[in-house]
């Protein structure tokens, strides 16, 4: 048991450690605190600090996280497995029950800040390169999951998963993976494989992609109104900024924020069980989702200082975990060339198609650079690609629509996802 402590204690301490680092050296906080909890998470997995278990324990499990007590007594007496898979099993359900809980916790932290109310006045501005992109982004990952299907092992999940994360971000992509129940190796793989190609992609869209989309897209027409951009880089730059949480009169307020998430989680709880037909931890996401969207609504929430980077910083924590439960050997097996595949065609494709029906209703380039930044690299990128583009008026059309994909993600994730999953 004082192991199994331990081992919590490590695995909420150690992503301080990467906020530190990543506020220490400036090239770590461009490569991402998410990346680096990922890294050290895969490390830790495969170095052989934690136990693995027998072939025959694994065998057991048939794809489950941790076996349940029952079955493990009944394992253990017949002399199938051995009392150090018991251990085995007693780290696999901590990482699974730490999992399970801190996803339904963190997600309302993240949106009790959202102004979406103010963010909604100036969704107007990009309202159709908005509409056109999530148009693209269903219409490609869609037909990706036909193309891919019997390449991508439960690629209905795969398909939800990119849907939610190219709308709203990592923290949808987090939630999705307990909506959905996906398995460690293949959530890890999904989220590998998408920041490499993301990286790629935002490379080029710093670079040469401003001149060639200008070159093929109407140009932006500037209204001269940037009355509010220099307080919205602030507060876009702002979302992963965890200096001064706990300051001089923040951590009351953050206290009262997680015990108001606490409840939300435990009123979504409720609700859950109430629709038994339904998968339980889908009731839970959305149920959170659709009452942490009502709690920011109220002024009072909404100005607790904080709410968001507390909430990334469980983000980090599950990305630590869910990456030490990863296999290595799977993960980098030739089985999974198919899933780089599909995340590749739905990155590129739901790019082409978009440029191809902004040309048609004449969406400036501009507007449709930056909600596609928006929407695939979430709020935060949004002045790094305004700052390539020259033009600060673009941002409130950016931090407006990616922060709308924040609220939508997890609905369209889920709603595609089960969809496909009848074809």
């Amino acid at each position: 048991m004082v192991k199994i402590l331990l081992l919590v204690a490590f695995y909420f301490t150690f992503p301080l450690g990467i906020i530190y680092l990543c506020k220490r050296w400036s090239f770590l906080k461009k490569l991402g605190s998410i990346v680096l909890a990922y890294g050290f998470g895969l490390v830790l997995g495969s170095i052989g600090i934690l136990p693995q278990g027998s072939d025959a324990y694994h065998l057991a499990l048939q794809g489950r996280a941790a076996l349940p007590d029952t079955e493990m007594q009944a394992l253990l007496a017949s002399g199938t497995i051995s009392e150090s898979d018991s251990y085995v099993n007693r780290i696999a359900s901590t990482q699974d029950l730490i999992v399970s809980l801190i996803v339904p916790l963190s997600f309302p932290l993240l949106l009790f800040s959202l102004n979406i109310k103010r963010w909604m006045r100036f969704a107007r501005d990009g309202f159709i390169s908005m509409i056109l992109a999530l148009v693209s982004v269903v219409i490609v990952v869609s037909s990706g999951y036909f193309i891919f299907k019997y390449a991508v092992p439960d690629s209905w999940k795969v398909a939800g998963m990119l849907v939610g994360v190219y709308t709203g971000g990592t923290p949808n992509l987090v939630s999705l993976k307990v909506a959905l129940d996906v398995d460690p190796n293949l959530f890890v793989m999904t989220s590998t494989y998408d920041m490499i190609v993301g990286a790629i992609t935002l490379i080029f869209f710093v670079t040469i992609g401003p001149k060639i989309f200008r070159a093929i897209l109407p140009p932006f027409k500037h209204n001269g109104d940037t009355e509010v951009t220099d307080e919205l880089i602030h507060e876009a730059e702002s979302f992963e900024d965890f200096s001064g949480m706990l300051g001089k009169g923040r951590i009351g307020p953050l206290l009262k924020a997680f015990a108001l998430a606490l409840l939300i989680f435990i009123l979504s709880f409720g609700i859950s069980l109430l629709l038994p037909k339904i998968s339980q931890m889908v009731v839970v996401i959305l149920s959170i989702t659709t009452l942490a969207i009502l709690a920011s609504l109220i002024n009072s929430i909404n100005k607790i200082e904080k709410t968001f980077q507390l909430g990334m910083y469980f983000i980090l924590v599950f990305s630590f975990i869910v990456a030490s439960m990863a296999d290595l050997g799977v993960i980098f097996s030739i089985g999974f060339l198919g899933l780089f595949g599909y995340i590749s065609f739905a990155y590129f494709g739901s790019l082409i198609l978009h440029i191809i029906l902004s040309k048609i209703f004449r969406v400036n380039a501009d507007d449709f650079l930056i909600t596609t930044t928006a929407f695939v690299f979430s709020p935060p990128f949004v002045p790094v690609v305004a700052a390539a583009l020259k033009n600060k008026d673009v941002i409130i059309t950016g931090i407006t629509v990616g922060i709308i994909g924040y609220v939508i993600g997890n609905y369209l994730g889920v709603g595609l996802g089960y969809f496909l999953k009848g074809f």
